[in-house]
């Protein structure tokens, strides 16, 4: 895919794309997001990286601690994110873990819960909890109906199990400061609910049912990307959910879309303007970069970002990124 600086809006009357003039730079770069690798313990329907089980793609110990040696050179980033496929499955990712935390940088794991409870994770959890990792946690309905056939079948109570094992060292509790935060996405094409009007729902839901707590509920708009795209041909519905999302388009989403302020690294190296972007190959600002030739990545503050068609989903209606809703009603 040729990646532009402009994103484009479909016209109401002819249906022809048109430029909105919507040019986006990087203002200070504060995350960097890391892509540790595509294998994982789950195969969702809705993932955009298109992991799983049988993905071999995972990034090396050489390029985590080439990694590390940017992030102690770029003193802006103030959080270090960590997704995949499961990231917890690389052997490198406890280290990378207490190396960023050494260098006072907070850490953030972009956790499907269920990786808690496979053989070799058994301490996942205390380790969390001792390096005061925040959890952003995969959770997309407090139906166990809903979230099994999304993420299959016995999906549901693994995770229930993992977060009241959270709960029970601390997570999520006022005052512990070990932060859990859940994660919805739609179950089919169509736009996520108010995020503040959903939190609610599962706060009173996730407790009555099962005593849980967490601090917040992101909702994320659903990306046609690989897996999920597949979904929406093979049921007819492709045309239609872009359509939805670039007819949402909020112009007061664009100052505050995550792309602004974070870099992401892919698990071979590559360095892209999001995780988006990193799964249709789109280089950071058009052009292709690694690790192995920057100095620093404060490099790309106040550098282009590379948009195209697909950041429709992150500016319809109250937008969406990596931490839910970019508006709050």
């Amino acid at each position: 895919m040729k990646a532009s600086n402009t994103l484009q809006k479909p016209n109401n009357h002819t249906q022809i794309m048109r430029p909105c003039d919507i040019h986006l730079k990087r203002t200070t770069l504060k995350t960097l997001q890391i892509n540790a690798g595509k294998l994982c313990n789950q195969a969702c329907e809705h993932c955009h990286v298109d992991a799983g089980p049988k993905r071999t793609e995972i990034m090396t110990a050489q390029t985590a601690d080439r990694i590390l040696d940017l992030l102690a050179n770029t003193q802006s980033i103030e959080l270090v994110d960590f997704t995949g496929g499961a990231p917890e499955l690389n052997p490198s990712f406890r280290f990378m873990v207490k190396r960023s935390r050494s260098l006072g940088r907070r850490v953030m794991d972009r956790c499907n819960l269920t990786v808690l409870s496979i053989r070799g994770q058994e301490d996942l959890a205390e380790f969390l909890r001792d390096n005061q990792v925040e959890v952003v946690a995969s959770l997309p309905c407090y139906s166990r109906e809903n979230v099994d056939k999304q993420r299959g079948r016995g999906v549901f109570d693994k995770s229930i199990d993992a977060i009241q094992k959270l709960n029970s060292l601390g997570y999520g509790r006022e005052g512990s400061g070990l932060i859990l935060n859940l994660v919805f996405n739609p179950g089919g094409a169509f736009l996520p609910p108010s995020q503040e009007k959903l939190e609610k729902q599962y706060k009173t839901e996730l407790w009555k049912q099962f005593g849980i707590i967490f601090n917040h509920l992101y909702v994320i708009v659903n990306m046609s990307i690989h897996r999920w795209e597949e979904y929406l041909e093979r049921t007819g519905q492709k045309e239609r959910y872009r359509e939805l999302l670039a007819n949402a388009f909020n112009p007061q989403t664009v100052d505050t879309v995550m792309c602004r302020t974070l870099i992401s690294i892919g698990w071979n190296g590559q360095l892209y303007d999001c995780d988006f972007n990193q799964m249709l190959e789109i280089p950071i600002g058009g052009k292709q970069r690694t690790l192995w030739n920057i100095e620093s990545f404060e490099e790309f503050s106040e550098g282009p970002i590379a948009t195209s068609t697909h950041c429709f989903a992150c500016t319809a209606g109250a937008g969406s990124s990596c931490a839910g809703s970019l508006i709050h009603y």
